[in-house]
């Protein structure tokens, strides 16, 4: 049988490795960037599928770009914000 523990106890511990931290800094924004464009799909009403139509691209591109795998330049995010009837804009908020 095996034992479960809680994710905060886990988070906790990740939290005091310093190279786990390092980790999640460096990839802290490219995660935000894609957190934020399948929340705004999904908040359109659209599939992956229907924002690479959209787009001109594959489903897998819009996916790779939504998990995070991929480094979107700035005319490929406005391109998504178009497919969504949105526009991308930027915005620079204080550091922590």
């Amino acid at each position: 049988m095996t034992d479960t523990v809680p994710f905060s106890k886990l988070s906790d511990e990740w939290k005091t490795d310093p190279a786990f931290v390092a980790e999640y800094e460096r990839i802290g924004p490219d995660m935000e960037l894609a957190f934020a464009l399948s929340e705004a799909r999904r908040e359109a009403g659209l599939t992956q599928v229907e924002v690479a139509r959209r787009m001109g691209t594959s489903q897998a591109a819009v996916a790779r770009m939504e998990g995070g795998k991929v480094k979107p330049t700035w005319e490929t995010v406005e391109r998504y914000a178009r497919a969504l009837g949105r526009r991308a804009v930027v915005a620079l908020v204080a550091a922590e």
